[in-house]
């Protein structure tokens, strides 16, 4: 018997021996695999790797997850600081034999830009895949309905475009879907509605649009957030009959209709936001039936109807918003006392009634909005018992009563707006107890007494306008320890004299015949005789008046005899049309005078700005506009030369009444009044002393500043174009935003101005189409080369290059970005890492500031998005600011930014 024969293996070891021989080359081939991965991304600014050598078990391997016999299933690298290439350096080629792959998660890693990897359509197994924030770019491709297995797609903050692929309705496992933040457009694929498994759905942020019928099936739906896109047509009426549903966000669309009446009803429904649509009809009355309700927001619709009294039972209710709306009725007593409540507003509906006692139990409310109702009856003194109070604005109602006498309690109180109500009785002293008090407004009612010496110690108080009421007495000397903004105390029955240390607050006085003061124009002389009688000292003053009036006609007269040859280029003093938007204390005459050569301070497209200094030291800046595009504008030492005739080219000009004279905002430039005459346009407005921020930056009288200092006016500037996008009545878009509009008063602190361009839109247009170019070269927004068209998202990206500048100090358009480049293209193609980020922040910026100054410029980004609807509202700049404010700063990994890109943020 041969040897052979003496031994034969068993036919179980035969088995192992075989199958070992097919697993261990595969096992090898998958190290092999991950440890070139490794080699392309061994740049990365990672620790993840340490742990993948060629001596080690893949089982052993940070981020790697393997299945009993060995094989890789799991890769979970998220946010771990990975760069690299989805081609090329990027092994994806290899990863398609990682067949046995079933959760692949790679986002939130700086990728270099890349179409989608088709090899992953390989990955048959696949039920968990997570490129979200990954520098995907181009169009999903149709293969991805080969991945049946897969129960969540994330594809969201990316680069992707085109429309959904019909093949995502094969996907019938998907439990999460997640799109958001792309540039996907068109309307949901046919077979959409297939996807019967899917509970959380999120598309916001892209310019999807069509109807939403094909969701209607989607039964199991327990988030839907389709907000910030171009939807229409109405809400389905199925979404009344999901039984799941807790989030619910379809804000900024253009969705008609009704709301399902039965919405809510049977879901713990936590969150509905439906604003800024044309919704129509009755807000559902049970989406708080399961009592989860926290957020109930309808703003800037079309609803009808009244509040439905089952909200009066929604204790865990945070924040209910239905302003801009056309609702009516009373409002049920007991929303005045949730507990929970922080946030009411009312604003801009025909609600009536009276606001009950049951407030003083609304023990979390911090922002009451109720102005432009029908509300009426007295305030509750049960008010100051909603301790946590910070806004209050009731203005124009017909409130009635005093107010009450226990207000002082309120001690977080910033704002009290009570204007153009009914109002009675005596400010109370206690008022002088709100010590967090920054504006109040109670002009427009029918107040009466003394203002409150207490008002005096108001340290942070800002603005304080109690006109057009009939208080009397002295203005208390406390007063003089403020620094406020604005002062009005016009039209009241105050006397006695104006101290002297708010004589600067000239016009803010007027419509008081019997106050006194020894340096405000066109006062009574404190000196007068004071056994005069009043009656006997008005005539005095009224003979005196007359007899001036009449020497300065004589005066006139000589004067136009003496230049009579120049008859031709005098406008006639009886041809001033002066309209006031503020309390004057000049006359047309001081600032026609001072419309000269000697007093020129700057040059514009749409006219010269001339700085005139009054007699009392007060210091103003006047705007003659012009009247032609080509007129002659060359500089004439005569007043009547700079104020000849010119052929009559309005708007402009009338633009900028309409904006400035309803406007009124700390960080909007004020416009004290218009001059015009058949020949020219006038227009006054407060004198910046700081110039322009163009200025502080750029030019020869640039500043140090460092970047608190930026920050503030990067925030101030933002608010004054938060207030006109949302703030006004209608939205006003100012259409020229760029840093040498933006002025700085003494402090630094900023004003939006020149709105010599500036467009009111009416109802809920869309845009404006112009025919005059609409902005400056540097901050134009992209789409008006190819639209002509102008909307806020425009200001927005004008804005983001604003931002752009404060942080890095560079002008829009300098010769280093390249030819026909600019500050966007440049920032953008910079911002590869950390580290370059930081590079481009002003070398005059303190280096403990330049992180802080990065996540500014990382906003800058989203604002110029290059795809309007991808950029944030001015509202959601402005909270992002104010998030991002240095003392609150933590460090922070900088993700590459791109033309596409906007924030997730909420709030």
């Amino acid at each position: 018997m041969s040897a052979r024969h003496l031994y034969r293996p068993p036919p179980l070891l035969v088995l192992l021996l075989f199958i070992f021989s097919v697993i261990l080359p595969s096992q090898s081939d998958e190290l092999q695999i991950l440890l070139k991965f490794k080699s392309a991304l061994e740049k990365s600014n990672t620790s993840v790797f340490d742990t993948w050598t060629q001596g080690n078990s893949v089982r052993n391997f940070t981020g790697i997850v393997c299945n009993s016999n060995g094989f890789v299933t799991e890769i979970l690298l998220p946010e771990q600081q990975l760069e690299g290439g989805f081609s090329g350096s990027f092994p994806w080629k290899s990863l398609e034999n990682l067949t046995n792959l079933e959760f692949l998660s790679l986002g939130d890693n700086q990728f270099e830009r890349s179409s989608f990897p088709l090899e992953i359509l390989k990955l048959d197994k696949l039920y968990w895949l997570y490129l979200t924030n990954s520098s995907l770019e181009g169009q999903v491709p149709e293969g991805i309905g080969n991945l049946t297995q897969l129960q969540n797609l994330e594809l969201s903050d990316n680069y992707l475009h085109g429309e959904i692929p019909v093949g995502i309705g094969k996907l019938s496992k998907l439990w999460q879907l997640e799109l958001y933040d792309n540039r996907f457009s068109g309307k949901f694929p046919e077979g959409f509605g297939n996807l019967t498994n899917l509970v959380n759905f999120d598309a916001s942020n892209n310019s999807l649009e069509g109807d939403l019928s094909e969701l209607r099936f989607l039964t199991k739906l327990a988030s839907l957030q389709l907000f910030e896109n171009q939807f229409s047509g109405e809400v389905p009426q199925e979404f009344g009959e999901f039984k799941y549903l807790e989030e619910f966000s379809l804000y900024t669309n253009n969705l008609t209709g009704p709301l399902p009446q039965k919405l809510g009803s049977w879901g713990d429904l936590t969150f509905i936001d439906v604003s800024e649509n044309f919704l129509t009809g009755a807000i559902p009355p049970e989406m708080c039936k399961q009592g989860k309700l926290g957020a109930l927001t309808v703003l800037k619709n079309k609803f009808t109807g009244e509040i439905p009294a089952n909200y009066a039972n929604c204790l865990p209710l945070k924040r209910l918003r239905v302003n801009n709306n056309f609702l009516s009725g009373i409002v049920p007593a007991g929303i005045w006392s949730l507990p929970n409540l922080s946030l009411i507003d009312f604003r801009v509906n025909h609600f009536h009634g009276p606001v009950t006692s049951d407030i003083g139990n609304a023990k979390s409310l911090a922002q009451l909005f109720l102005a432009d109702n029908e509300f009426s009856g007295e305030l509750p003194e049960e008010i100051s018992k909603a301790s946590l109070l910070v806004v209050i604005d009731l203005s124009s109602n017909k409130f009635s009563g005093k107010i009450p006498a226990t207000i002082g309690e309120l001690k977080a109180l910033n704002s009290l707006n009570l204007q153009e109500n009914k109002f009675s009785g005596p400010i109370p002293e206690s008022l002088g107890s709100c010590v967090s008090l920054d504006d109040v407004n109670l002009s427009g009612n029918s107040l009466s007494g003394e203002i409150p010496e207490s008002l005096g110690t108001l340290s942070t108080l800002n603005s304080l306008n109690l006109s057009n009421n009939q208080l009397s007495g002295e203005i208390p000397s406390s007063l003089s320890s403020l620094r406020l903004s604005l002062l009005d105390l016009t039209n009241n029955k105050l006397s006695g004299r104006v101290p002297e240390s708010l004589s600067a607050y000239n016009g803010s006085f007027s419509g008081n015949p019997d106050l006194c003061s020894e340096t405000i124009t066109h006062f009574r002389s404190c000196s007068s005789n004071p056994g005069l009688s009043g009656d006997l000292r008005r005539v005095i003053s009224c003979f005196v008046a007359v007899a001036a009036v009449m020497l300065i006609c004589t005066a006139c007269f000589i004067i136009v005899k003496i230049r009579s040859k120049d008859h031709d280029r005098l406008i006639k003093s009886d041809s001033w049309d002066l309209k006031s938007y503020r309390s004057l204390s000049f006359s047309e005459s001081e600032i026609i005078n001072s419309i000269k050569q000697d007093n020129l301070i700057g040059k514009g497209a749409s006219g010269n700005v001339y700085k005139v200094v009054l007699g009392n030291g007060t210091e103003l800046a006047v705007k003659h506009m012009w009247k032609s595009a080509s007129g002659d504008r060359r500089a004439c030492r005569s007043t009547t030369a700079m104020l000849g005739k010119r052929n009559r080219r309005p708007s402009e000009y009338e633009a900028e009444v309409a904006t400035l004279s309803s406007v009124r905002h700390m960080n909007v430039v004020k416009l004290y009044c218009s001059i015009t005459s058949e020949d020219s346009d006038l227009l006054v407005y407060e004198y910046l002393r700081n110039g322009s921020l163009w200025d502080r930056l750029h030019t020869c009288q640039k500043m140090e500043m460092d970047w608190d200092v930026r920050y503030d006016i990067a925030v101030g500037a933002g608010r004054g174009l938060e207030y006109l996008h949302h703030g006004c009545d209608r939205t006003v878009i100012h259409r020229d935003v760029k840093s040498s509009n933006i002025l700085l008063d003494v402090d630094l602190k900023p004003r939006i101005a020149d709105f010599g361009l500036a467009k009111m839109l009416h109802g809920a247009a869309g845009g404006d189409t112009t025919h005059v170019i609409a902005g400056t070269h540097g901050y134009i927004a992209p789409e008006y080369a190819y639209t002509c068209k102008v909307t806020e998202k425009s200001d927005v990206y004008s804005f983001g290059v604003v931002l752009m500048e404060l942080v890095t100090g560079k002008r829009p358009i300098e010769p280093e970005f390249g030819e026909n480049k600019d500050i966007v293209y440049w920032v953008y193609n910079n911002m590869k890492s950390r580290e370059d980020a930081v590079g481009l922040v002003d070398s005059a910026i303190s280096e403990a500031f330049k992180e802080d100054a990065v996540k500014v410029l990382q906003i800058s980004i989203h604002c110029t998005a290059k795809i309007p609807v991808l950029r944030p509202s001015m509202r959601m700049v402005v909270q992002m600011l104010e998030d991002f404010k240095p003392c609150k700063l933590t460090n922070i990994v900088v993700s590459k930014g791109g033309e596409g890109s906007a924030p997730s943020l909420e709030f």
